[in-house]
């Protein structure tokens, strides 16, 4: 499964903008800059999407943990809040600090807290985010 995404940027990295799209339509042409990055500007920003991400995928990670052991959420919450951090003459993302808000009946809370600690490790996004990064870059 391959699932894609675009960037267009124009301008400088403070003065530019750029938009952001996606395969599924979802994201069309979302406006995107260094205010939306770094300021409070509508339009959405790496960080953000990384975060939407990690709940999402870490979330649907513990539904199916639950449903391995034979439990049934009535709702999991998750947000995921990505730190976005000063490195040498660039940024990092130091953190995703997940909270999880859950109701599932019938589940005590060890069992609880083992099954998220294991969607929370084995979750594809959470692996990404300490991962090998690989580029294949071409000037056109």
């Amino acid at each position: 499964m391959i699932r894609k995404a675009k960037a267009v940027w124009r301008g400088t990295g403070r003065a530019g903008n750029g938009n952001l799209s996606t395969d599924s339509g979802v994201l069309a042409e979302t406006p995107y800059s260094y205010k939306t990055r770094f300021e409070n500007e509508k339009g959405t920003n790496p960080e953000e999407l990384i975060a939407a991400a990690h709940a999402g995928c870490f979330t649907m990670a513990l539904a199916f943990q639950l449903q391995g052991a034979g439990y049934t959420p009535t709702q999991l919450s998750t947000e995921a809040a990505v730190t976005l951090e000063p490195e040498g003459q660039g940024f990092r993302i130091s953190r995703s600090a997940l909270t999880l808000r859950a109701s599932v009946p019938n589940l005590d809370e060890a069992k609880f807290r083992e099954l998220a600690g294991i969607a929370e490790k084995t979750c594809p996004v959470s692996k990404a985010l300490n991962t090998q990064i690989t580029l294949d870059a071409k000037l056109e």
